[in-house]
């Protein structure tokens, strides 16, 4: 395994160029790159997909794979930029400074009877694994902060264990994913019980116990990071990712669980408002009577 190199080279990354007869258009080592994108829509008006076509493309000097150039059709390539769950927007932004290496690896990584979506000067072909290799490097290169590097590159790698890899034979891929999804499913399972057990519903996790509550919290955030850093160890080649995805699973559980019944009411009241719009405004006003009696009852007896 080549080592980790921790100083960002940013001139690794600069102008594709475009597909024009004009010298100006053509890949220039010298200029910073240049993401000039067009917003798509797909879908009516109820249901839009956004998308963003890139009008030059991206150019990465990477280190084991020399020059790779994304797309290599400017005309048919669309990118959703960074793929990022609406939920973790707040930790992963879709722009930023990952960017860049977000268009790059979204072009390095096509389907095994889709034809390729960059260009290496050198010829070489990229499968999966090397694309994440090559997105994580490039995100240092960029100077993406090292927590969300190793965030965003554990979580497509996750996805390449599940997509697999053209290199691999049906049996690795079906252990590496059955070790992926075996880990997971103990973590949230482990997560729901430490929960359950702090509000002294259950009692079988011996880091928790019968003691007080901030010993409890202590206990569960030290397993949090314990236990996914065993789990992850089963993971193979791929144990950095499996310890990264797992402690960030454990650790980020709670928060995801809040988030995503927020985002679930918020689409239900969405969906209530564009459908019911009386509904909605009657359903808006109970709510806001009943926060108003809240507080006078909070106030009340203070007065």
């Amino acid at each position: 395994m080549k080592p980790v190199e921790v100083a960002a080279e940013p001139g690794r990354f600069f102008d594709g160029g475009t597909d024009g007869p004009d010298p100006a258009d053509r890949p220039d080592p010298a200029s910073p790159p240049r993401i000039v994108l067009e917003r798509v829509e797909r879908g009516d008006v109820h249901r839009r997909t956004e998308r963003f076509r890139l009008l030059r493309r991206v150019a990465y000097r990477d280190r084991e794979y020399g020059v790779l150039l994304v797309p290599a059709d400017l005309g048919g390539f669309e990118s959703d930029l960074t793929s990022v769950p609406t939920i973790f927007t707040w930790l992963v932004p879709r722009t930023g400074r990952h960017l860049p290496p977000a268009l790059l690896h979204d072009g390095l990584v096509h389907g095994p009877h889709e034809p390729a979506s960059y260009l290496s000067e050198e010829g070489h072909v990229l499968d999966r694994v090397a694309a994440d290799r090559v997105f994580r490097d490039a995100m240092r290169d960029t100077d993406t902060g090292p927590v969300r590097s190793w965030l965003v590159w554990s979580a497509v790698t996750l996805g390449t264990i599940r997509g697999g890899s053209t290199a691999w034979s049906k049996a690795r891929h079906a252990r590496y994913l059955a070790t992926a999804i075996g880990t997971l499913l103990a973590i949230t399972l482990l997560g729901v019980l430490a929960t359950l057990d702090l509000f002294d519903v259950v009692d079988v996790l011996p880091w928790m116990g019968e003691r007080p509550l901030l010993e409890e919290l202590v206990g569960g955030l030290a397993a949090a990071v314990v236990v996914p850093l065993l789990l992850g160890l089963t993971w193979g080649r791929f144990a950095v990712a499996g310890c990264v995805s797992g402690i960030a699973l454990a650790v980020l559980l709670h928060v995801t669980v809040v988030l995503a019944l927020i985002s679930l009411g918020y689409q239900a009241a969405e969906w209530v408002a564009r459908r019911r719009p009386l509904a909605a405004a009657a359903t808006a006003g109970v709510v806001l009577i009943a926060l108003l009696a809240l507080v006078i009852l909070f106030i009340g007896p203070f007065r």
